[in-house]
């Protein structure tokens, strides 16, 4: 079970977040910000919510990612696109650091809500917002989401192998990356507030952040002329660089581009004239002759189980991993040792669940997973009612349920 933090201790204790995003990339930098002790209030639509309550699997009906990406969130519905919507959530901003926001480039202006007529209630406001292409440019007002970022950020055009098409991630990748750089950023808004009280609006594009993490593409393009095209699980500047099959059918994955390094991995596979081979001398040569040294490593792999290759690589400091499935990974002792994976009681499914704990661990203030994603509605008596003053009969009448 996540240890809870002594009061006060949660680093982002006091910052006040109102999150009315959706689906994944804007909701996830609200998780992270939650994780680390943010009050975050969620807004999603009376009736049927955020539409990532019915992504994927689910158990008794109720969408098992919402659990993890709204954790430590509290939950209220509004409609944002009524009057009595739409002055809930200025009465709210009223109180807020952050307000977080993926609607498409407009869409919170037609309603009164944008940072212009937010900032005039909190001026020390940060509205972070989130879309496929930004607020400016030409593409400023087409939809957009983390698989058509994969593809436009050049991700899915370097990915997969030269004879076969173009392969995207197999997880929300843009919409990830984009969420710890919403995140990120916040922060730097925060800190930005706090020295001058200046409230800002970021603008951030979901394809901007994979744009930058996927490489040395652009730079390359611009000196040298190069594209980088598909090369399967090898990269352009290092070798060896790549998975391969043991003798008992199972995957690991090898990488070294220092000399010391790939002269250990020699070592465990019992090859060592491949160090003394010329094609193989250094990482340069070795990325001219990475086909035949991948062949090279192949064979001296499959001569060996999984298992006795890393209890080999162990002993000898080598870079060797196995290609782990989720369940290699929960049963994994070193996964296991770092609370890599947190277990937390979830009122709504009457039962613990298991999700990926917060990332890093601070010294004095540790992060923690206060509550799985809530039920919908789940904090409309707490936050409508005794917070902003709203009676039982005024939120029957705007539609919204109270939780029992």
């Amino acid at each position: 079970m996540t240890a809870a933090n002594s009061v006060g201790q949660d680093a982002l204790a006091g910052v006040k977040v109102l999150d009315l995003s959706n689906f994944l990339a804007a909701p996830m930098s609200a998780m992270f910000l939650a994780d680390f002790g943010a009050d975050v209030i969620k807004v999603e639509r009376p009736g049927s919510g955020d539409e990532v309550r019915y992504w994927g699997e689910n158990k008794d009906g109720v969408g098992l990612y919402y659990k993890v990406l709204n954790r430590g969130k509290r939950a209220i519905t509004l409609d944002l696109r009524t009057p009595f919507g739409q002055e809930a959530v200025k009465r709210l901003v009223a109180d807020m650091d952050i307000v977080v926001e993926n609607y498409r480039s407009g869409t919170l202006e037609k309603w009164g809500l944008g940072y212009e007529a937010l900032k005039e209630i909190n001026p020390g406001l940060i509205m972070m917002r989130v879309t496929g292409f930004g607020q400016t440019g030409p593409y400023r007002e087409r939809p957009g989401f983390g698989t058509l970022a994969e593809a436009y950020a050049g991700y899915a055009q370097i990915s997969g192998y030269p004879d076969q098409p173009p392969l995207l991630p197999g997880f929300g990748l843009a919409d990830s990356s984009t969420g710890l750089m919403a995140a990120f950023l916040a922060m730097v808004a925060l800190r930005h507030k706090e020295r001058t009280g200046q409230g800002q609006y970021v603008d951030l594009a979901i394809y901007e952040t994979l744009l930058t993490l996927i490489g040395p593409h652009v730079i390359n393009y611009d000196q040298l002329g190069l594209i980088q095209e598909r090369s399967g699980s090898r990269l352009p500047f290092t070798a060896p660089r790549n998975t391969f099959q043991t003798r008992d059918g199972k995957w690991l994955a090898i990488a070294g581009s220092a000399q010391s390094t790939f002269v250990r991995i020699c070592q465990v596979l019992e090859i060592p004239d491949l160090v003394d081979d010329p094609r193989f001398a250094d990482n340069r040569q070795r990325l001219k002759h990475v086909k035949e040294l991948d062949e090279a490593l192949q064979r001296a792999v499959s001569r060996f189980d999984l298992d006795d290759l890393l209890a080999r690589s162990a002993d000898l400091q080598s870079t060797m991993a196995p290609v782990n499935n989720v369940a290699q990974i929960m049963a994994d002792p070193q996964i296991q040792a770092r609370e890599n994976i947190a277990t937390v009681q979830d009122d709504e499914l009457g039962t613990p669940l298991r999700m990926q704990n917060v990332v890093g661990k601070l010294s004095a203030s540790p992060g923690r997973i206060r509550a799985p994603g809530p039920a919908l509605g789940q904090h409309n008596r707490e936050i409508l009612m005794d917070r902003l003053g709203y009676t039982e009969a005024q939120l029957q009448q705007a539609g919204i349920t109270l939780a029992d």
